[in-house]
């Protein structure tokens, strides 16, 4: 058996309330073992023995949108996928990023084309800056997001694809708890 980390999109948002127990017990339909919450807002830790992420996420994906009755997008990552993540630094050499700045982690199903790459490179504002790597967008605000004109659903039509973001603090207690 293989730990997963499911980051689900569309929980606890938008009018979708989802309460924690009924989200594992969800999980556990699906004959994953070891299921916890993290946070109310989709993060699922579970272990099973299929190997195939984007399998995973097909699977949860239909599972939840038949119990739950809409879409939910899932992003599934390992352990040792997360802890890279966390691990990639894109805005070491920034010359606008604070040490109160907050960064946010977009996981995403697969690398968007170099297009959509470089376009969000063109988005930097005296508040924004980002970086696509890999399979995650890293957004680095300049204080709050709030006051920011960028967020999930417009960074969602400039990546042309589904998107959920965490907060790297969220991110790290996750890794945490896997590692």
């Amino acid at each position: 058996m293989a730990r997963h980390i499911a980051f689900l999109r569309a929980i606890n948002v938008g009018g979708h309330t989802v309460k924690m127990d009924r989200l594992r017990s969800l999980f556990e339909e699906l004959d994953f073992t070891n299921v916890q919450t993290v946070i109310a807002s989709g993060n699922v830790l579970f272990d099973s023995a299929a190997k195939s992420s984007s399998a995973l996420e097909r699977r949860v994906e239909e599972h939840l949108e038949e119990a739950l009755g809409y879409e939910v997008a899932t992003f599934i990552r390992s352990p040792k996928e997360l802890s890279a993540v966390l691990a990639y630094d894109p805005f070491a050499r920034s010359k606008q990023r604070r040490p109160d700045s907050l960064l946010y982690i977009g996981f995403l199903k697969s690398m968007p084309p170099a297009t959509v790459c470089q376009s969000l490179d063109g988005c930097l504002t005296p508040t924004d800056e980002f970086k696509i790597h890999s399979r995650e967008l890293y957004w680095s605000t300049n204080g709050r997001s709030s006051d920011s004109k960028f967020a999930g659903a417009s960074l969602e039509k400039m990546l042309k694809c589904s998107a959920t973001l965490r907060n790297v603090t969220t991110v790290r207690r996750i890794a945490e708890l896997v590692a």
